[in-house]
Order: structure tokens, then C-alpha cells, then sequence
């Protein structure tokens, strides 16, 4: 016989973030593949559940990295300034921080998910 406290609801477990995030108390950080010199630009999800963007820029000059971070912005409906690169800024798998509120920005990011699978 289990006890049971009126007004409260069950608990349950946090949502659980896809694996390309890591909520921070400054935002989030997000890890992905970048594909240079693609034909199209596009945010997807690989079916491991992984974040790939590609993007028709090449990998000059910080084209490319600039490219990825327009993408995000406009994808996530975040400014610009908010999105930095913190690791791989001449790599194909990169680190970036989005500045924020995480709570915030991961349900941002989850809308984006359920609207682009």
C-alpha cells in the first residue's frame, strides 16, 4: 500500500534531449557535422540521431563556418550573435554554443525536430 499526496502530480522523467545537445546554464551546446560544398543547404538529423548541416559554401576563409551559423540562426529563430563556435572551427565536426536560456532553446530546438523529423 503505497502512499499517495493529494494535489500532486506523479513525478516523471525530464525530457530527454537528443544526443547532439548539452544544456548548460549559459544556453546550450550542440555538436554536428558540417558538409561543405553541398548542392543544397540543409539542417537534418542523421538516423542515428546526430545534427548534419550542409551547406554550397566552401571551407574558405570561414565561409563555410559562417554558412553554419546563419543555418542555425535562421532554423532556430535565434540571432546570429547568440551562436559562436567553441571547437572544431576548421573541422567537419564541430562544437557551438548557443547563447540563452537553455529551457528555452531546447524546446526551440525540439519544435524544429517534430517540424523536420
Amino acid at each position: 500500500m503505497g502512499v499517495r499526496l493529494a494535489g500532486l502530480r506523479a513525478l516523471s522523467a525530464p525530457p530527454t534531449d537528443p544526443i547532439f545537445l548539452r544544456r548548460n546554464p549559459g544556453g546550450v551546446t550542440i555538436q554536428l557535422r558540417v558538409q561543405p560544398r553541398a548542392r543544397r543547404t540543409a539542417l537534418q538529423r542523421t538516423p542515428e540521431g546526430a545534427l548534419k548541416a550542409a551547406v554550397t559554401v566552401a571551407p574558405e576563409d570561414g565561409k563555410a563556418n559562417a554558412a553554419v551559423v546563419a543555418l542555425l540562426a535562421d532554423a532556430w529563430r535565434v540571432p546570429k550573435s547568440t551562436i559562436e563556435i567553441v571547437r572544431g572551427g576548421t573541422a567537419r565536426e564541430k562544437t557551438l554554443s548557443v547563447a540563452g536560456e537553455p529551457e528555452a532553446l531546447a524546446r526551440r530546438i525540439a519544435e524544429w525536430m517534430d517540424k523536420n523529423g
